[in-house]
């Protein structure tokens, strides 16, 4: 192992996580968490209840195990091969999904929808486990100077590769029928996952002594003095409660559609194609002006689409084009977010304490994590303008903790 970074090191590691991030957004789009899992789900005979439960586990869920994760990984040196067995974990968990939905037709709907939540839980959870070790990794693997590039340009390339992707997916599923659809998604998504894979075995991982080692229960203590003690992290975590409401609301979008329009295959890859549009432009024109765009400004557009989304899909709610195109900011605000979130917890983190950073921003994420549930309860009793309505005030909180928040 290397202990020091230098220009050769981080170029090659640079090449290995991009390597990761091409094939990563060819996979996205065959295992969508915003369209394709919760279409399966609905398939099934899912309603909004289980809807809400199942974004709660794959949205929240999955971050608070991130704080476990965390104080596991915290102790260990090295961070590579926890890295790849969550990774490849995830793999096996989509093939099982994809054989099920092969075999379906012999298998009850209700058995299946266990199946769903059992295989996306560990789906969601073995995520959580590589991202505590890919964001560490990542932080102390790429010279600091080029992280605003790195993020830049895997997001550009990104775009381009799951726009690709996106119009694959749109045609095999007008192509093959329910289930077999779905079920060569899902293989292909764990294939293509496989492939990005690899080029984490050409990493260099720096080695970082850990000087003191912390049982679970330090661990845990040391949480609230980090965050009284780091303002900006009391402010991200605020941040990524309120703006993170944004992600968790996307999926209801999905069986709101169903409920105004036939959710047809081709309406779900209209909406997965006009998504991906949104991610594409965007990622562009970020990737251009990788040296002068500043994370809080990104904050700021990502606060004016999450607040809009939700009366936007209201005011359009029987315009079956404009529904549609509203998919395009849906993606806009996947992208700006995830790259200034992203991008921040790098830069109020060190080497040191990296891996407690995102184990706190996952464990963090509580709204995004309880509230899915809630508006699956609260669509049922109150019906979609209230929720909406509720789930858009609730974002515009965020605006606050934006404001508040130092960085460079």
């Amino acid at each position: 192992m290397n202990t020091l970074l230098t220009e050769k090191i981080s170029r090659i590691n640079y090449k290995a996580f991009i390597w990761h991030g091409l094939f990563l957004s060819f996979a996205s789009n065959f295992m969508d968490v915003h369209t394709i899992i919760p279409t399966i789900l609905i398939k099934a005979g899912g309603n909004a209840i289980l809807l809400g439960i199942l974004t709660a586990i794959m949205m929240g869920g999955s971050g608070l195990m991130q704080i476990v994760f965390a104080g596991f990984l915290s102790n260990k040196t090295h961070k590579k091969n926890p890295l790849l067995f969550g990774i490849n974990l995830r793999v096996i968990a989509l093939f099982l999904l994809a054989f099920l939905l092969f075999k379906s037709s012999y298998i009850a709907n209700e058995t299946f929808i266990i199946f769903i939540f059992i295989l996306i839980t560990i789906f969601s959870f073995s995520g959580s486990f590589a991202n505590v070790s890919y964001v560490d990794i990542m932080g102390k693997s790429i010279i600091d100077t080029k992280r605003k590039e790195f993020f830049s340009i895997k997001q550009a390339i990104s775009s381009i590769g799951i726009f690709i992707s996106a119009i694959l997916v749109r045609a095999l599923l007008q192509k093959f029928s329910y289930p077999n659809n779905y079920g060569i998604l899902l293989l292909g998504a764990a294939i293509l996952l496989f492939t990005a894979s690899l080029g984490f075995w050409r990493i260099k991982e720096i080695s970082v002594e850990v000087n003191k080692k912390r049982s679970f229960r330090d661990f845990f203590r040391l949480i609230p003095h980090e965050i009284s003690h780091n303002s900006n992290l009391k402010n991200y975590l605020f941040i990524i409660n309120f703006l993170g409401l944004g992600f968790s609301f996307i999926p209801f979008m999905i069986i709101f559609a169903k409920t105004n329009f036939e959710l047809s295959y081709n309406l779900i890859g209209n909406i997965l194609l006009f998504k991906i549009i949104g991610m594409l432009i965007t990622g562009l024109i970020l990737y251009k002006r990788s040296a002068k765009f500043e994370y809080k400004k990104l904050l700021y557009f990502s606060f004016v689409l999450g607040t809009t989304l939700p009366i936007l899909s209201l005011i359009f709610a029987d315009n079956h084009i404009m529904y549609q195109l509203l998919f395009v900011l849906t993606g806009i605000l996947i992208t700006t977010f995830n790259i200034s979130r992203n991008g921040i917890l790098v830069e109020i983190s060190n080497n040191e304490n990296r891996v407690t950073y995102t184990g706190i921003s996952g464990a963090g994420s509580i709204l995004p994590t309880i509230f899915p549930l809630i508006a699956g309860i609260l669509i049922s009793v109150c019906g979609y303008p209230v929720t909406f309505i509720m789930i858009s005030l609730i974002i515009a909180f965020s605006f606050i903790f934006i404001r508040k928040l130092k960085c460079r």
